[in-house]
């Protein structure tokens, strides 16, 4: 059987799924059907390249409600990055970055990349 089928999700977190050779699917849908339906989706292989994947359909929903916020949703968020960018803070932010030197908005960089880093590993 080929190896487990690993791939990064949206938010950077990497995951693994099982292959299944879909001659094993062509001769047992019902096993690998009851593993997605377990919550344990697989992956259909044909010559060991990921062909398809099998998942159940709460983890569809799941997937099709987190790529399609709607627009009420956006609407909210971006008024809600609106409202943060009107601040007085957020004002002076952006009047000091205009004013920068370079090298001052190099150190400012280099330190938001390792903040982040350090966000990334305690999460």
């Amino acid at each position: 059987m080929a190896r487990v089928v690993k791939f990064r999700t949206a938010r950077g977190e990497v995951r693994s799924l099982e292959p299944v050779p879909a001659s094993r699917l062509k001769n047992a849908p019902g096993a690998i059907v009851d593993q997605a339906v377990a919550g344990r989706p697989v992956v259909i292989t044909r010559h060991d390249a990921p062909r398809a994947v099998i998942l159940s359909f709460d983890d569809f929903e799941e997937l099709a409600h987190a790529r399609d916020p709607g627009l009420g949703t956006l609407e909210a968020r971006f008024d809600e990055l609106l409202a943060g960018m009107q601040k007085p803070e957020a004002k002076r932010g952006v009047l000091a970055a205009l004013d920068a030197t370079p090298k001052e908005l190099g150190r400012a960089a280099a330190a938001a990349a390792r903040k982040q880093r350090k966000a990334r590993r305690a999460g």
